[in-house]
């Protein structure tokens, strides 16, 4: 007589691996249809905007709503702005966060928990909280209304989050590894950047989606800090309220895509907190 076998296991293996794709499945829906949904409307003609029951299918494709918005007036200056303060913040909050986040994950010193603790809670406060008092520094020292203002206004968002993930990073890289390079006669700085460094990249460029992302859609801090030379987010904030329906979609669509085209180029880069490879 055959011994029983105990399937249970298996079958809430099974169970729970069907659960958690459908989880994935729901969220990725969750953040995909608006997106559709914007997509759709800003690729069709104003008239059919206007119908009822709208279409959910793409059958009256058009880029007249788009051209209506990318010629209006601002528009293309608001996007070189966003442009040049999400690069700015980008190589800036690099600059500066990449060696904290070394220092953090190589060097143990007095008060580097409470350091970390103080991070996060500079992340907590809300930007308006920030914005007004930088609006009044930037008056003073005569670099209000510039790009210049918006991304040191970022690139203080962007640092904890920047210094934090680099440092676990730099955390999985085998400090073996970096000692060997100096005993083969590479100096401390020739050492991070030769082993370390690339070893790092990956991960490092998972903390630049967050940093690009982050300042490519702040909206708050860029209308205060600016009048004139607005990012995009802020531009199309200033005139929302006065502007018809096709507008708003297709100002919506301007400002998901560079974010997706980014995030679609460093997809190979992507990493965890830890530095392995997603695949």
């Amino acid at each position: 007589m055959s011994p029983t076998v105990d399937t249970t296991p298996i079958a809430r293996q099974k169970r729970n691996r069907f659960l958690l794709q459908a989880a994935c499945i729901a969220v990725s829906l969750f953040m995909l249809i608006p997106i559709y949904l914007i997509s759709l409307a800003a690729l069709s003609t104003r008239a059919s905007l206007n119908d009822f029951p709208l279409s959910l299918l793409p059958t009256n494709l058009s880029v007249e709503t788009l051209n209506g918005f990318l010629g209006a007036t601002g528009i293309f200056g608001a996007l070189g702005n966003s442009l040049i303060v999400g690069a700015g913040t980008l190589i800036l909050a690099a600059l500066i966060g990449v060696p904290a986040g070394y220092a953090l994950a190589r060097f143990s010193f007095r008060g580097k928990d409470p350091y970390q603790l103080f991070l996060l809670f500079t992340r907590a406060l809300p930007i308006v909280v920030l914005s007004v008092p930088l609006a009044r520094l930037f008056l003073t020292v005569d670099i209000y209304d510039t790009t210049y203002a918006v991304i040191l206004l970022h690139t203080a968002l962007a640092l904890p989050t920047t210094i934090l993930i680099s440092a676990s990073v730099f955390l999985s890289v085998p400090i073996d590894v970096e000692e060997a390079a100096r005993l083969f006669g590479c100096s401390p700085l020739g050492a991070f950047g030769r082993v370390v460094l690339p070893m790092a990249l990956p991960g490092l460029a998972a903390a630049s989606i967050f940093t690009f992302v982050m300042s490519w859609n702040e909206v708050l801090g860029a209308s205060i800090l600016t009048l004139d030379h607005r990012t995009l987010p802020a531009q199309v904030l200033s005139s929302l309220s006065d502007s018809p329906l096709a507008y708003r979609f297709a100002g919506g669509f301007a400002l998901v895509i560079p974010s997706i085209i980014f995030i679609a180029l460093m997809r190979r880069y992507l990493t965890n907190m830890w530095g392995s490879t997603i695949r």
